[in-house]
This record gives structure tokens, sequence and C-alpha cells, in this order.
């Protein structure tokens, strides 16, 4: 069973930057296309950025210019550098396969971003 751990998440001013890690436990991961998700209270959870196996990468509109995906196989690790954070990024966010990569793995615990002043 694999299992997803995200960390990095916590509260910070507009503007500032954060960096988010997921570690895929049990997974073979360097054959998945993964990505990064989030969600805020009362919405649905969205697709934020995605990588593929090979290192192609895409990002919704509302992050775009603003967060950086990246991976790391030899430590099954996924990153989402974000900077120049907004209210709007507020959310809990999480790591997992993308739609027609595989498998989706169950969702793990999250990390809470709060960008507030």
């Amino acid at each position: 069973q694999v299992q997803l751990v995200e960390s990095g998440g916590g509260l910070v001013q507009p503007g500032g930057s954060l960096r988010l890690s997921c570690e895929a436990h049990g997974s073979i991961f360097s054959i998945y296309a993964m990505g990064w998700y989030r969600q805020a209270p009362g919405n649905q959870r969205e697709l934020v950025a995605s990588i593929t196996a090979s290192g192609n990468t895409n990002y919704a509109d509302s992050v775009k210019g603003r967060f950086t995906i990246s991976r790391e196989n030899a430590k099954k690790t996924l990153y989402l550098q974000m900077s120049s954070l907004k209210p709007e990024d507020t959310a809990v966010y999480y790591c997992n396969t993308v739609p027609g990569a595989g498998p989706r793995h169950s969702w793990g615990q999250g990390t809470q971003v709060t960008v507030s002043s």
C-alpha cells in the first residue's frame, strides 16, 4: 500500500514563498505522472500542477509562473516550489497521481498552506 506524506506547509505572508515535499512510501514512483492538488474550505480538490515521468510539467492558470513542480525519483519525492503567494492560495495541499497515470493512491494527510498578513 502506497503512503503519501506531504510536508512543508505553514503560515506565510502574501508575496512569500514555501517549498512543499511529498514522499511516496512504497511506490515505484518514477513510472507515474504526479501532481499537486489543493482543497480550500468549501471547494473541491483541484489539480494545480503536474509532472510526467519524463519531466514535462503543466500548471493551472491560477498558479502558472508562480509555482514550480519537480521530482527527485531516487528519493521518491515530489516538490512544489511556491513563490509570490497570494491569499487565494490558502488550502490544504496534497500529492497524488494524475488521471491516466495509473491507479490513484489513497490521499495523504495533506499539508496546510495559509497565506495571510
